[in-house]
């Protein structure tokens, strides 16, 4: 599913995000910035443990905040570390919707022009899918309506069927698409 706001397009689409070429991959971090299982341990195995190295002697960071460090042996260029839960592995959707903010602060500072996201939250932090994709996607809604974004491609990469159908059915809804 394809949403066009301007000169940007936000996409659904289920995969592998270790596997997307773009200018950034998101990771669903905790504050230490340690990639342990999930899409974290996905993308150090796939990119190389450089990854975890550059994004831990940038931490440990406040829960809501990003950092950037290399794709390493990815096909993306980079990977954004979103601090979406602390130590107790616990968040929610204020905290996801802070933290998503926050990766798109963090891409228009970069210049980065492609964006892959995986549903923040739903794994480790157990929050529901439709909760991921209702923060998700009206941080980066409001975002890109904006104003000129340099931003042109959004997509969201999810693995798992609940996902991905929660975050159609909610870009639907928001998005206005019949």
């Amino acid at each position: 599913m394809r949403l066009r706001i301007g000169q940007s397009s936000i996409a659904i689409e289920r995969g592998d995000i270790t596997d997307w070429e773009v200018d950034a991959i998101v990771n669903a971090a905790n504050s230490t910035l340690a990639m342990g299982t999930g899409v974290a341990g996905a993308i150090k195995r796939k990119g190389g443990v450089i990854i975890e190295e550059e994004a831990m002697r940038q931490g440990p960071v406040e829960v809501g905040e990003a950092v950037l460090t290399t794709g390493g042996n990815l096909a993306a260029t980079h990977v954004i570390h979103a601090a979406v839960m602390g130590s107790d592995l616990k968040t929610d959707g204020e905290k996801i919707t802070t933290t998503t903010r926050a990766v798109l602060a963090l891409a228009a500072k970069h210049r980065i022009t492609s964006l892959a996201l995986p549903a923040l939250g739903t794994g480790v932090g157990r929050v529901p899918p439709a909760v991921s994709a209702d923060a998700m996607l009206n941080a980066v809604l409001a975002h890109l309506k904006g104003g000129p974004a340099g931003l042109k491609r959004v997509v969201f990469v999810l693995y798992q069927d609940d996902a991905y159908k929660a975050f159609t059915d909610t870009l639907k809804r928001l998005g206005g698409v019949q």
